[in-house]
């Protein structure tokens, strides 16, 4: 029979490891309760700004209308209609564009509508 493998560590450390351990795991919960409707505090004030919630998360991003075509495979031209609001999208458009931003498309429409409400 083989005997358990031991290790030794100071107080200190073991402390460490602990706090390092919850950290993990609060934050392995957070991601566990992300409904993907979060957003991030700059995009939420560019939307209160005013500005496009599609520019918004591009900007906190820091990709390119470009950039944004090429990672979704959609013309630029029509995305920046999707930007203006010139088109609503079609449903598949939306999704790949919510999937670049890491956000769901319930939430790409629900600010888009609030910041066309504040515009009128």
């Amino acid at each position: 029979m083989t005997e358990p493998q031991t290790i030794t560590l100071t107080r200190k450390k073991y402390n460490t490891l602990l706090t390092r351990q919850e950290e993990l795991e609060e934050k392995l919960a957070a991601l566990d309760a992300d409904d993907g409707n979060r957003i991030p505090h700059e995009v939420a004030l560019a939307i209160m700004r005013g500005e496009s919630p599609f520019v918004a998360f591009r900007h906190h991003l820091g990709i390119t209308l470009r950039d944004l075509s090429r990672r979704t495979g959609i013309g630029a031209s029509y995305l920046s209609e999707i930007e203006r609001g010139i088109k609503s999208g079609s449903t598949a458009a939306l999704l790949r564009i919510a999937t670049v931003f890491g956000t769901t498309i319930d939430t790409l429409l629900t600010t888009q509508s609030r910041t066309a409400k504040s515009k009128k």
